[in-house]
């Protein structure tokens, strides 16, 4: 198998070792064994990230080459037929050593997702819950999810039928930078569970946990090349789409459209978590004690640098104000920090591009006649790359931010007179991932919750108790994409239905060519009466 540079050399050179900003932030003891787990031929280069904490060097991955994605595939799909091939219980067992590990070794990942991702350290430990909770699920729930049903065959008693469900072969995942442990994971326990292989290209800024979860995977027990990790960008991701089975991937619209297309080509299937533009209502009679910290938290969590973030705040005017005069003291209180710690409320934004992104939106609202009840600044006080939590009231029909997704620590106020305005608002989007409503009445806001173009709604949460219940899909309507991950349905994503359909009694003379040769209208007669009977008796 290909793999990295045997050597530190692959961690680069320093560019100056008297300047703190040119040395890298992490040791090379701890970045060689992950990087020797990319698959590459040594002859793609590689690819220098930066801490988004300082601006400093992180660490220097070797990148794969379009044939080293094919070699990648090629072996993991050799691998998947022994692992097919495996007891159930014993590619559960795996995973639930997964589980076990992530917890008792998360102190390492916390450390890595943060000085990779630049998210808080509470942000980072929801990755750690969530994948803990996913293998928990999975190993309970998915023997259920692939066992074998049994359906009615056409007739009752001669004929009988089973559907069975079938591994795909190789899952192909490509995964942001945002969630750097939960999106390579996430859809890889699912896929490892019904008897896949998967091959994973994570973003370039966040490859090192990608490869800290292959490395544990292979800990608890996973056979070689079952989970690959190729590094590079949109070229490794496109030649991952033409070798695999199905293909899994989470990021923008624009460029979802571009993987789905190219799997349709193939004729392959594809799980795509792209865009949202998501709204919250605050109703009339919402708990705003309660509502305040649930709202900050679904909004600025990951520096809003989630799919399922909140960046339309919808209020009933009867209740804005208030909630208002509590919301937004709260906000200004919120502590941004660069520690591998958990006394940050917010961490950075990942990179230059993303600030730059963010600044945009926030003044091209100001320049239009918004206002910033807090925030609306880059604090480069803090890191290169923060940017300090926004509020921003009386937009404009014709601001970028109320269209297009910010992907920030930036939430954009609107005021409604009644349920049925509000709907209209949260609905007036071409994304629909996520949305929130709040109110005291659940069944009142689970009416309006049906009428909500999102795949997923939460009642008085924002985001985090829909992501954790991992037997709901989650998955977006319109341009927010296609396919559902957890539950049921990713599993199903991941597998072949096979029909296995048996005439019995065959031996006894009793079958459909039987009938037929008593000629004439006399098998019409028989089985009319047979449907007549089947439908009295409410047969299925």
């Amino acid at each position: 198998m290909a793999t990295a540079h045997e050597s530190d050399g692959a961690l680069g050179d320093l560019i100056d070792p008297e300047l703190p900003s040119s040395t890298y932030v992490l040791e090379p003891e701890v970045v060689s064994p992950l990087v020797k787990r990319v698959v590459t031929s040594h002859d793609a280069g590689t690819h220098r990230s930066t801490s988004p904490f300082t601006g400093a060097p992180l660490a220097a991955v070797p990148l794969s080459s379009t044939d080293d994605v094919a070699d990648a595939v090629e072996r993991a799909r050799v691998a998947q037929h022994d692992w097919a091939a495996t007891p159930l219980a014993e590619r559960a067992r795996v995973l639930d050593r997964l589980g076990t590990l992530v917890l008792d070794r998360q102190s390492e990942i916390l450390d890595l997702i943060q000085m990779e991702s630049g998210k808080s350290r509470r942000s980072a430990f929801e990755e750690v819950a969530d994948i803990a909770q996913a293998c928990r699920h999975y190993v309970v729930r998915g023997p259920r999810y692939l066992a074998d049903r049994r359906v009615p065959g056409a007739l009752s008693v001669l004929t009988g039928a089973r559907v069975h469900r079938r591994p795909v072969g190789v899952v192909g995942v490509i995964s942001p930078w945002n969630y750097p442990l939960t999106l390579a994971l996430c859809e890889a326990i699912p896929a490892l569970l019904a008897g896949n292989a998967v091959v994973l290209k994570p973003d370039p800024q966040t490859t090192l946990s990608a490869l800290w979860a292959a490395e544990l995977l292979a800990e608890a027990g996973l056979p070689d090349d079952l989970f690959s990790v190729v590094a590079g960008g949109g070229e490794i991701g496109a030649a991952l789409v033409d070798h695999v089975d199905h293909i899994a991937f989470t990021g923008s619209t624009a460029v979802g459209r571009t993987v789905a297309a190219r799997a349709g080509e193939r004729l392959i299937g594809a799980t795509l978590e792209l865009g949202g533009k998501n709204p919250l209502y605050v109703a009339a009679d919402a708990d705003l004690d309660a509502a305040v910290p649930g709202v900050v938290r679904a909004c600025f969590s990951n520096a809003g640098q989630l799919c399922m973030s909140i960046e339309r705040l919808v209020l009933h005017e009867r209740i804005a104000d208030a909630f208002l005069e509590r919301f937004v003291p709260a906000v200004r209180e919120l502590a941004l920090g660069a520690g591998l710690d958990y006394t940050a409320d917010i961490g950075s934004l990942v990179s230059a591009d993303q600030l730059e992104r963010v600044a945009a939106h926030v003044d091209d609202a100001l320049a239009k006649g918004a206002r910033a009840l807090t925030g609306g600044v880059h604090r480069a006080d803090v890191g290169p790359y923060f940017y300090a939590p926004t509020v921003l009231d009386d937009l404009p029909e014709d601001a970028v931010c109320l269209r297009e997704e910010t992907f920030g620590p930036v939430v954009a106020v609107s005021r409604v007179a009644s349920d049925d305005e509000a709907v209209r608002v949260m609905n007036d989007t071409e994304f629909g991932l996520n949305a929130s409503i709040w109110s005291r009445d659940v069944v009142r806001a689970r009416q309006v919750a049906a009428r909500v173009e999102a795949g997923t709604v939460v009642i008085n949460d924002g985001y985090l108790q829909a992501w954790g219940s991992a037997g709901a899909p989650m998955g977006g309507m319109k341009a927010s994409g296609l396919g559902r991950r957890h539950g049921r349905e990713a599993i199903e994503a991941v597998t072949e239905v096979q029909s296995v359909v048996a005439q019995r009694g065959l031996s006894a003379g009793l079958s459909l060519d039987t009938l037929y040769a008593l000629g004439g209208d006399v098998p019409s007669r028989a089985l009319t009466q047979a449907l007549r009977g089947m439908r009295r008796l409410r047969l299925p």
